[in-house]
């Protein structure tokens, strides 16, 4: 994931303290620092990794708060999980349309602008009469690091 600009990371956190407001839903220092944490890390991180982070910032945060802040932060729709990267899921605070490589030796997950695979066109989807709202396409291999380092 690109890192994301000091100016874009506070846009996106007025957007959700804007949002909250409107749903009259508690802004907690957590749910805060959880956002802020993702949008700030430039690898796709593990909730355990969004932890190690936050815990700087808030002492004593749980795991469960750190699990329920992201829920929250993805039923929102201000950060997007990723399943099909490895073991444990991983949380993208790019919400707009993009797709990924994973790597699938050291679960790498690095975002992929193609805008030919926006025009993805499969026709047994209009046969059943679903209507796709939103698509992400995962390509699994194996990183340019993980291919170095194998013997040859």
């Amino acid at each position: 994931m690109a890192k994301m600009a000091p100016d874009q990371i506070a846009e996106r956190l007025d957007a959700f303290e804007t949002r909250c407001r409107q749903l009259g839903l508690p802004l907690t220092t957590q749910r805060h620092a959880v956002l802020r944490a993702v949008l700030e890390h430039h690898d796709h991180p593990t909730a355990d990794q969004v932890l190690e982070t936050v815990r700087d910032r808030v002492p004593g945060i749980s795991r469960t708060t750190v699990y329920r802040a992201l829920d929250t932060l993805v039923a929102l729709g201000f950060v997007r999980r990723l399943h099909h990267a490895g073991p444990s899921a991983r949380f993208d605070g790019q919400t707009h349309r993009h797709h990924h490589l994973i790597c699938d030796k050291c679960h790498k997950v690095i975002d992929l602008q193609d805008e030919s695979l926006d025009r993805l066109h499969i026709s047994e989807v209009h046969a059943e009469g679903f209507q796709i709202e939103d698509f992400s396409v995962h390509f699994m291999g194996i990183c340019r690091a993980c291919r170095r380092s194998e013997p040859s």
